[in-house]
């Protein structure tokens, strides 16, 4: 097999979507379809991403390089999770590996339901997860609402468990990881489970890790908890979440909260911000809770 092309900051998005590598899903790797043929450079990706802050176009690409020198040795980064009869055009979970056998991470971007930001806090974090020994995917949900975005979630997740040996994942004591309106998502997926969304009845996760999210909902019922967000979030209120931590504190469900200053909202790994290290504590977070669950 030929050598691979790797990406830079130079290329466009267009070359980004028509690399061979990404051959039949490099759509699926954009915030919005539309953009597929643009000559903006990776180097502006975050002009793709106007909810997001602190987007740095080096992690953007190195964390496509990894999947492009994981699809050009002939490992599967894309797998569609929906059946013919269900397929989904704007669907899919992109994979990054980690041990064989190790729990994995099932990654909610977010975007205001409009569009899908695995570009900046997706793929970095799954990439970040991978080499540190978990298997991660980053699942691309359909826009619009959030009632087809969590229909995918579901989906999605029923996917992973029917296909976990196949994969070589362990499904005990997954976690679930979203920032935004991803971070809605997890919360939601921690607090009523796969069904209620109409996935399979399978385990709900062992942890949950929202970023910056004005979500309100929980139950007394919700898995171990881990969130982060900053002072001056323009978007998201830290006032909402810090609330939310405290009532399932209350109800008696492991916790940890960060409260950073100067982060604002979206700020993905946050690399180059005082958010800087959350994604190592919120490991150790989920790593007090792998252990068997049920659903």
């Amino acid at each position: 097999m030929d050598a691979p092309v790797w990406l830079t900051e130079s290329d466009t998005i267009a070359d980004m979507v028509n690399h061979p590598a990404f051959a039949g899903f490099g759509v699926h790797l954009l915030p919005r379809p539309q953009d597929a043929q643009s000559d903006l450079p990776l180097r502006e990706v975050g002009r793709l991403m106007p909810w997001h802050s602190h987007i740095r176009p080096d992690m953007v690409t190195a964390a496509l390089n990894r999947m492009l020198g994981d699809a050009m040795t002939g490992k599967p980064v894309f797998y569609p999770f929906h059946t013919e009869r269900e397929k989904r055009e704007q669907t899919g979970l992109f994979f990054f590996r980690g041990r064989p056998g190790a729990p994995f991470a099932l990654i909610f971007p977010g975007g205001g339901f409009a569009y899908v930001g695995s570009l900046h806090e997706g793929f970095p974090l799954a990439d970040a997860l991978s080499r540190k020994g978990y298997n991660a995917f980053v699942l691309h949900y359909r826009t619009g609402g959030p009632t087809a975005a969590y229909e995918d979630m579901a989906a999605a997740l029923s996917w992973i468990f029917r296909h976990a040996e196949e994969m070589e994942v362990s499904s005990q004591s997954y976690s679930v990881w979203g920032g935004s309106a991803g971070g809605r998502m997890a919360a939601d997926l921690g607090s009523y489970g796969a069904t209620a969304f109409g996935g399979d009845r399978v385990p709900r996760p062992a942890t949950i890790i929202m970023a910056y999210t004005g979500h309100d909902r929980y139950t007394v019922n919700d898995p171990p908890t881990f969130a982060v967000i900053s002072q001056d979030d323009p978007i998201a209120s830290p006032s909402v979440m810090a609330r939310r931590i405290a009532a399932l504190d209350v109800a008696g469900v492991d916790t940890e909260f960060h409260l950073y200053r100067n982060a604002g909202h979206g700020f993905g790994i946050g690399t180059g911000t005082d958010a800087e290290g959350w994604v190592d504590l919120a490991v150790r977070f989920w790593e007090r809770h792998l252990k068997s669950n049920t659903p």
